[in-house]
């Protein structure tokens, strides 16, 4: 089976960076103390970076997330997300294809474990602290007059879906393969150069309240990894040679 090509990454990459600015812009939930946004983007850059790697998520991520930015007016963040998104589409690209072997098949389960219990917590408490009461959700543009819909969302719900997305991670860890877990942990050390990198920006450039946007990212990195790793590996499954074009590169 041959690698994936130069010139096949030419072809993947526009294809890739308009999939992710159509998923950037296709939910969002406005944020008025940042000016931000949440989105489910990170989903097709995590899901670009596993299937064709680095440089393909890096080009998709980076230049998709800014041209969504720029289309819904959000253009004063389009500079840092070129390079933002683009580094992590690098760096969720790049580890997961240099996996470690563990002696034991065990270690690389309760390796998995560990962290779906972690992102499990990091949702709860994120939920419940900061997106828990009345929510404005906006699909499209952010400049209506009103928003779309106005719900209430229970820290009780938060909980209970933290609970699940460890459960669903520890599922999935025991069930898959056991190098699953360096997927995920590729996928949060991009998510979280991801909300380093917002957070730097906002702080020390647009000048706003930037610890309000930590936890939307951090939710945009966990639904975005709930998302990917299952789907890439239902692909990789489905379509082995794209699993074994990725591990020649």
């Amino acid at each position: 089976m041959s690698r994936i090509t130069p010139l096949v990454k030419l072809t993947l990459a526009p294809a890739f960076t308009a999939l992710v600015c159509v998923a950037t812009m296709s939910f969002t939930v406005y944020v008025p103390l940042t000016r931000g946004f949440f989105n489910i983007g990170e989903t097709m850059i995590y899901i670009t970076a596993l299937l064709f790697g680095p440089a393909v998520a890096a080009f998709a991520g980076g230049v998709g997330s800014a041209l969504a930015d720029v289309i819904l007016g959000y253009s004063y963040y389009a500079p840092a997300t070129l390079v933002i998104k683009a580094v992590e589409g690098y760096i969720v690209g790049a580890l997961a294809r240099k996996r470690p072997e563990f002696a034991s098949p065990l270690r690389w389960k309760a390796f998995t474990l560990a962290l779906g219990l972690c992102v499990g917590a990091i949702t709860a408490v994120v939920g419940a602290q900061y997106y828990s009461g009345l929510m404005e959700l906006q699909f499209g543009q952010p400049f209506a007059k009103y928003p779309a819909l106005v719900i209430y969302i229970p820290s009780t719900l938060w909980i209970a879906l933290g609970l699940l997305v460890a459960l669903v991670i520890a599922l999935m860890g025991l069930h898959f393969e056991p190098q699953f877990g360096w997927l995920l942990l590729a996928i949060i050390a991009g998510g979280l150069e991801m909300v380093l990198g917002y957070f730097l920006y906002e702080q020390f450039f647009l000048g706003v309240a930037a610890l309000v946007e930590v936890p939307v990212n951090i939710g945009q990195m966990t639904v975005g990894l709930l998302v990917a790793v299952p789907l890439v590996r239902a692909l990789w499954r489905a379509m082995p040679s794209l699993r074994y074009m990725a591990e020649l590169e």
